[in-house]
Order: C-alpha cells, then sequence, then structure tokens
C-alpha cells in the first residue's frame, strides 16, 4: 500500500535551538521551493517539555491525522517521536536523542539560546520528569519512522542512536556532525520518504 501524501509538516527543533536553526530554515526553504502546497510548521518551543508537547498538541489538533508528518532534530527527535505515536504519523528523526531526561540532567539552571546568546531561559529541574513522561520506547512505532544518524555526532552516541530505532528506516552517515553540517542533501530523500504535496 503507497504512502499517504503529507500536506501538513511540523518541524521540532532542538534544545538551546530555534525556528532560526539551520536545518529548520533550510527544511522551511525546501518546502516551500518543491512542495509549495505543504503546511509546514515550526514552532518555538518553550523550555518545559511538558509545555512544548502541550503547544504542539493544540498547534496540530485540527491537522488531518492522515496525511501529516514530523520532523525532528536531537531533542526534537525525542518530541517527534512521542508526538507520532500520538498522532499515528510517519517521522523523521534527525540524530534523535534517546534518553534526555538523563542526558540534560546537568543542564539544570540558567541556558542560552544557540542562536541569540542574549536571549536566556531556565531549565527547571522538573523538566527532567517532564521528559521522562514523553519516553515511548517500550511502544511499537504508531508509523513508518526514518532516521539519519551521523556516526561523527559529537553530542549524543550514535550506537544509542541507531539501537533505539530498529524498525526504522536507517540512514547511517560515515562521520558527519550533530548539526549534519550535510543536512540539505538529505531533504530530497526526507520528502520522498514522507511523499510531501
Amino acid at each position: 500500500m503507497p504512502a499517504a501524501t503529507t500536506t501538513h509538516l511540523l518541524y521540532l527543533h532542538g534544545f538551546r535551538s530555534s525556528p532560526q536553526s539551520a536545518k529548520a530554515r533550510l527544511t522551511a526553504a525546501y518546502v516551500a521551493e518543491h512542495h509549495p502546497a505543504v503546511r509546514l510548521w515550526c514552532p518555538q518551543l518553550p523550555p518545559s517539555p511538558s509545555a512544548a508537547m502541550a503547544l504542539v498538541r493544540a498547534g496540530i489538533a485540527a491537522w488531518p491525522q492522515a496525511h501529516m508528518a514530523v520532523v525532528g532534530s536531537s531533542l526534537g527527535g525525542y518530541y517527534a517521536t512521542w508526538a507520532a505515536q500520538q498522532a499515528r504519523c510517519p517521522s523523521v528523526l534527525l540524530n534523535p536523542a534517546v534518553d534526555p531526561a538523563r542526558d540534560l540532567a546537568n543542564h539544570i539552571g540558567d541556558q542560552t539560546s544557540w542562536h541569540d546568546p542574549a536571549e536566556h531561559f531556565y531549565f527547571a529541574p522538573e523538566f527532567v520528569d517532564e521528559l521522562r513522561a514523553l519516553d515511548v520506547r517500550g511502544q511499537a512505532p504508531a508509523a513508518r519512522q526514518l532516521a539519519i544518524i551521523a556516526k561523527g555526532d559529537e553530542v549524543l552516541d550514535w550506537r544509542e542512536m541507531a539501537a533505539r530505532y530498529p524498525q526504522a528506516e536507517l540512514r547511517l552517515l560515515e562521520g558527519g556532525d550533530h548539526a549534519l553540517s550535510d543536512f540539505a542533501q538529505h531533504l530530497p530523500a526526507i520528502a520522498h520518504f514522507l511523499q510531501l504535496a
């Protein structure tokens, strides 16, 4: 059975990131040029994981579930995995965080945004528990997944990422980095996987 066409696409950025990230902007430009019929939403996520997913839930509530998909990078990949389970829609995971509750436990306190160092936010201790509550590792994926993972990721362990998504279509990149600096060359494959309208 052919995959349904995607008309609504959600993009979720990573920790300390924003819709101004290189990957978010490249995605927006690619969709605008090649798939203008697709509605792309890349919200600025609040620091609280619970508030971030409440924002996402509200934003996609009226979307056609059979024709939506989600892309997420790093922490956004963890969020995308959760969101795709709720919406039962395909997902693309870019160097996805596997256990952010563990990894971000040492980042409690004042943080700055990557794209605007003047912008500060507070990562509160309770956010670690909120992350834990979004863990869907015990559940079989509700829909197709594509995981793009760089062996050269300097932040996350590629082996842990690959092991987390055994049912996903896996694109394992030799070298590369956490930011996926060669992301632009993967956009056609992402568009094909998601059957963008």
